[in-house]
């Protein structure tokens, strides 16, 4: 499967109570060429990560209203959308209009991510908005069937790109990766909200060895 590919088959998911970014513009928030635009910036993040040999993937649940449903990319909001494009080498027009939104999560992830020097790629479980019914602005678990087609596409990201090891981020996440990847090595990481955020970090602080990085750097 090529990025290319792989784009169209994302684009092409429905379910309902949904937004898939990648086809669907809102009305309220986006652009009138949004989901071109996430399109785009996601094939060119993949066609970059697939040159590279990628150290991890870190794995979310799924796409969040203030987050993911407005730029398409994976625990990451306004705020550190071009961060997110300068890892890969690229830069990607905003695909929203109005206010920058920030989201919590996102500033948690990056705040650790942005320690990390080795090639990551941000990926979810479910890689679409699922909301509550009629209440687009709302964030709800993925169910058993968007699920399994969520595994599916993971799966297939994983034999894409090929990273050493899959980090997962929460319960959900960690389950789905060790039920699709039996030879990739899973780390199982606690979510950062709901008062995880400190052992979040403490953990990533752990893994990527940033202790030692944090010394170094107060004694300069």
């Amino acid at each position: 499967m090529t990025p290319h590919q792989f784009i169209d088959i994302l684009a092409s998911l429905e379910f309902e109570d949904t937004f898939n970014p990648y086809s669907d513009r809102c009305f309220v928030h986006d652009r009138d060429d949004a989901p071109i635009c996430r399109r785009n910036a996601l094939q060119s993040i993949l066609e970059v990560a697939v040159e590279r040999e990628v150290d991890a993937m870190w794995i979310g649940r799924d796409l969040g209203y203030r987050g993911g449903r407005r730029t398409g990319l994976a625990l990451t909001d306004d705020l550190h959308m071009q961060a997110h494009a300068e890892r890969w080498g690229i830069t990607i027009p905003r695909p929203t209009k109005g206010k920058v939104v920030a989201e919590r999560t996102a500033a948690i992830i990056w705040g650790v991510l942005s320690q990390v020097e080795l090639p990551v790629f941000l990926w979810n479980v479910f890689p679409l908005h699922p909301h509550e019914s009629s209440e687009p602005f709302t964030n709800r678990s993925h169910n058993a069937r968007e699920r399994r087609a969520g595994e599916e596409l993971l799966c297939a990201l994983v034999k894409l790109l090929e990273p050493r090891k899959l980090i997962a981020i929460g319960n959900d996440a960690a389950k789905s990766a060790r039920r699709i990847c039996e030879r990739i090595h899973v780390v199982q990481v606690r979510h950062p909200s709901y008062g995880g955020q400190t052992q979040f970090r403490s953990a990533m602080r752990d893994l990527y060895s940033l202790h030692d990085r944090e010394a170094q750097l107060q004694l300069l």
